[in-house]
């Protein structure tokens, strides 16, 4: 079937499409009502049926007698461990794990905090929770605890789960006084806290409250999978947020198995049995769609990594994983390609792998430069696929749909609408703009499996956050375009977009030039107050390693690059060479924060930083260039 005709499906007969979906699952009673609506009017897929979805993910496949099949991989070159599970180790992994919570107390719609490095007992945990139709939050681990504190007081979790440490890669990060201090912060506190000891850094544990995972589940009985409804929440994820109250976006039980199942097939192109990994943290939206539940829901090996695409111990760790484990699909962020590019431009790494059973290459998370894109093709010999997509919606709204039919690369562009999702570019007013022109990227109504319908614990949030713009439509937050051809662009967020002179320009259109530089290996442009002009870019920009470009000749070099490219009309004149840019844990820069600095304005610096210490740097650069006050 063709492109065109499986999205006109998903748009003619939403319904009729997702039950079709739905039958590639085992529920134990399938559902009845495809589509709801609650008093709210808000939409919920497959209420009545009833499942588990970590039955589906495990326990079916052992049933069909695939359970000597490999499951998972567990890679850690910071402690130089390999570890691997077929279906049936794994599935009793998860059955005692489920049984050592159960003996906490836990059932069906507690929540369970998870807060563990990228190990297998993290993935262990999500699917133990899954299995008895509890709830689990999992909390990138490292956190700070203020921010653990505040979801802790908002998801109020029976139990915690974690690890003694985390690993990087030439620190150890104990835990143990992370999670002790936001149990201090914290009003609501929780009954029980699980370790899981490391050998790298073994914690003490509190008396009554902390357990060891070790001797808990040396004493647990397997426990059997919880059935509850396909409108059950599955988990809670927070998205990251600066100040205030966190935003838990909840995930249901049922479109979110019957979405991701779907994506692996007509996305990804992987089948039961291939290999997949999604290089990315189960602390993040990535981590749970496509490390933990769509590779095992399809049947696939997952590769659990403990480590960095640099460093661990060089610029060819995605290739050597790829090529030991025979990776058919490699989807990770922009900013881990770009920092492989920084440290290998040549790609002299790649070159010493057999990537031949590596089929395409995907990236999400943040905007797909053209020049990182470039060089990967021309590299790996690989399609590089950029695929848009939100943790509120838990999967791609645009893709190109290397399962159904795989079409021509777009540069700059994350392809078509993912089936299901109904994209619209809207002006200010809410009405659909012309081909080519810029606006609101929204999503019209009934949004289609497994995207959010609320927000924990508030009722109005979502509707609030993103229903209220546009009625009728879910707005993304992002601006950009469709082409002709029916591709969207996505430009970036809609606050990244620089008014200079009345002329709205997208950061992202000017990033992108600047990076087709070839000493650039990356950049963040963000908006300068002008006393003229309202607003004129700067340009932040990172070079590769050995780049021996002066500041001044690289300003001159780009002032006519985006002259060229973009026109006068952007006044861009200013560039500041950085050693770093400061990023989210999750690869994202933080133009926002950067914004705030230039213009002297008062910043929080977020809690999803990688790293404190490199605003002061940039802080220090650009006051030597009075730049800052």
């Amino acid at each position: 079937m063709s492109y065109l005709a499986e999205y006109q499906r998903s748009m003619n007969d939403p319904e009729g499409f997702w039950r079709e979906k739905a039958q590639d699952l085992e529920w134990f009673s399938f559902p009845q009502q495809i589509l709801t609506y609650d008093a709210d009017g808000l939409g919920h897929w497959f209420a009545d049926g009833e499942m588990n979805t970590a039955y589906m993910a495990l326990d079916h496949h052992v049933k069909a007698g695939r359970g000597d099949k490999l499951a998972l991989i567990f890679d850690s070159p910071v402690t130089g461990t390999k570890k691997t599970f077929t279906y049936s180790q794994l599935t009793n992994e998860v059955a005692l794990t489920a049984g050592m919570l159960a003996g906490l107390g836990v059932t069906k719609g507690d929540r369970v905090i998870i807060y563990m490095p990228m190990i297998p007992e993290a993935v262990i945990a999500m699917l133990a929770v899954a299995r008895l139709g509890a709830i689990h939050s999992v909390v990138f681990g490292g956190f700070a605890p203020p921010e653990l504190a505040l979801r802790i007081d908002d998801a109020t979790p029976k139990v915690i789960l974690t690890a003694s440490c985390g690993i990087e890669v030439k620190r150890v990060i104990e835990y143990k006084p992370l999670i002790d201090r936001a149990f201090e912060l914290s009003k609501h506190k929780p009954q029980s806290c699980v370790i899981y000891q490391r050998p790298q850094s073994v914690a003490g544990l509190v008396p009554g409250r902390d357990h060891d995972w070790a001797e808990l589940l040396a004493k647990a009985k397997p426990a059997g999978c919880t059935p509850v409804k396909g409108s059950d929440p599955l988990y809670i994820l927070y998205t990251s947020g600066t100040t205030g109250k966190p935003k838990g976006v909840v995930r249901e039980n049922g479109g979110h198995a019957v979405a991701l199942k779907y994506s692996m097939n007509a996305i990804y192109n992987v089948a039961a049995g291939d290999v997949f990994w999604a290089s990315s943290d189960v602390g993040w939206v990535v981590g749970h769609s496509y490390i933990v539940y769509a590779p095992l829901l399809q049947g696939c090996t997952t590769v659990v990594f403990e480590g960095k695409p640099v460093m661990t111990p060089d610029a060819g760790a995605l290739w050597r994983v790829c090529a030991e484990y025979g990776v058919k699909a490699l989807f990770t962020a922009p900013t881990a390609f770009r920092a492989v590019k920084k440290e290998d431009p040549q790609a002299l790494f790649m070159k010493q792998y057999d990537l031949s059973k590596l089929t395409t290459i995907f990236s999400a998370g943040e905007r797909l430069d053209a020049p990182t894109e470039a060089w990967l093709t021309d590299h790996s010999g690989k399609p590089v696929v950029d695929h848009w997509w939100q943790t509120e919606t838990g999967w791609a709204i645009t893709a190109n749909p290397r399962g159904i039919e795989p079409m021509p690369i777009k540069p700059g562009s994350s392809t078509v609408p993912t089936p299901g999702f109904n994209v619209q570019i809207l002006d200010e007013n809410g009405q659909p703009v012309a081909r080519g022109k810029q606006g609101y990227i929204a999503l019209k109504l009934p949004l289609p499996p497994a995207c959010l319908n609320q927000i924990w614990g508030d009722a109005n949030k979502f509707r609030d956050s993103y229903l209220t713009y546009f009625p009728g439509y879910y707005v993304s937050g992002d601006g950009g375009y469709i082409d002709e051809d029916g591709y969207v662009f996505v430009m970036g967020r809609v606050d990244d977009v620089i008014n200079v002179a009345g002329h709205r320009l997208s950061t992202g259109e000017i990033e992108e030039t600047i990076a087709t530089h070839p000493a650039v290996a990356e950049c963040a442009v963000i908006a300068r107050d002008d006393d003229l002009k309202g607003q004129v870019p700067i340009g932040l920009v990172v070079l590769k390693s050995g780049a021996t470009i002066s500041e001044e000749e690289l300003q001159q070099q780009l002032i006519k690059y985006v002259r060229e490219t973009i026109g006068a009309i952007t006044c861009y004149k200013e560039t500041v060479i950085l050693a770093r840019l400061p990023k989210t844990r999750s690869g994202k820069t933080l133009r926002n924060t950067l914004r705030k600095i230039v213009n002297g304005q008062q910043y929080i610096v977020p809690s999803t930083i990688d790293d404190v210490g490199v605003i002061q740097e940039i802080i220090d650069v650009l006051r030597s260039k009075n730049m800052v006050a």
